[in-house]
């Protein structure tokens, strides 16, 4: 398991290279939720999310010897991302594999940052072209079920700690699990008492089947939001949730476009769906806060382009 130890010890591997991300409080939310309310924003972070933290952190682990071999690493979105923005940092050689129907602007951005991209079929054939990659020397990193990327993804939870002391409450997306598990290694050590909430889409329910079966389940995701579409969550994460989520919340599609749309108009971002959803999900849990509990969102990433959060509004628009 991820201790405070290995977070704190990846605090200090990365901390010149990363982001501290901005969390700030509010008003309109903490008046439409009747309590206080703070956003993490973690998409403020380089490459646009929370993965570029533990992606440095990986890179780091290998040492110079392997680093020199270079890397390989299978995304079709956030991941492939910050791979290639670290990569680029770093100065290493990575090779991206993605499925060919991954968003257009993730490809091109990972090929901007510096990594090479092969575009495969689809996930699997993604997965087995990686593990030739591995085959050949390149270090394979993965995006969610590695040591590394959970202690650089449970940062977050440090730095949310220490911008709010009297935190009684965090919601948390839910794609193959590797934030939720670190954000919960982090906070339940030094916080215990504060309750930790994971959302996810109902058409990619992975941790609800996982934790309604005590097992791991493979699905078939079909949710928009494509940063929440692992087919599997870790064991790792699986048995965090297991112990310690206060809950997990279903959310719609639609739900989390209507959310999207509250902090573009009223709070002046843009986040991708997976962090809308957390607000989405406050919405679904506001008779269990209090007016003085201290609630932050994690606010994870903000890589939706510009078509995809117009095409997700104008369906929004034609069910008013």
């Amino acid at each position: 398991m991820i201790t405070a130890a290995d977070i704190h010890e990846a605090e200090a591997n990365v901390s010149n290279l990363t982001i501290r991300t901005p969390q700030r409080p509010s008003p309109k939310l903490s008046a439409r939720l009747a309590t206080h309310v703070e956003l993490k924003l973690e998409m403020a972070q380089h490459s646009g999310s929370f993965k570029t933290r533990g992606a440095f952190h990986q890179m780091m682990a290998l040492g110079e010897a392997a680093l020199a071999e270079g890397v390989v690493a299978v995304s079709g979105g956030n991941f492939a991302r910050a791979v290639g923005y670290c990569s680029g940092a770093l100065g290493v050689d990575a090779v991206v594999c993605m499925p060919e129907n991954a968003p257009e602007g993730s490809i091109a951005a990972t090929r901007d940052y510096g990594a090479s991209v092969e575009l495969l079929p689809d996930a699997v054939a993604a997965f087995a072209r990686a593990e030739e990659y591995a085959a050949m020397g390149r270090s394979n990193l993965h995006p969610f079920d590695n040591a590394q990327q959970v202690a650089g993804n449970g940062i977050v939870g440090l730095e949310i700690m220490e911008d709010c002391p009297a935190l009684t409450d965090i919601i948390v997306s839910i794609g193959g699990g590797g934030l939720i598990a670190g954000i919960i290694s982090a906070i339940k050590a030094l916080m215990p008492a504060a309750r930790i909430w994971g959302v996810e889409p109902e058409l990619a329910p992975t941790m609800q089947r996982s934790l309604a079966a005590d097992e791991l389940v493979n699905i078939q995701p079909a949710s928009l939001t494509k940063t929440l579409g692992a087919p599997f969550v870790s064991q790792t994460a699986l048995d965090l949730c297991g112990r310690h989520l206060e809950d997990l919340i279903i959310v719609s599609d639609l739900e989390m476009i209507a959310a999207q749309q509250f902090f573009i108009n009223e709070e002046g971002i843009m986040p991708e769906l997976a962090a809308a959803s957390t607000l989405a999900a406050a919405d679904k849990i506001k008779a269990r806060l209090s007016p003085d509990d201290r609630l932050v969102l994690l606010i994870c990433g903000c890589n939706d382009s510009p078509a995809e959060i117009a095409r997700y509004a104008a369906m929004l628009n034609s069910t008013v």
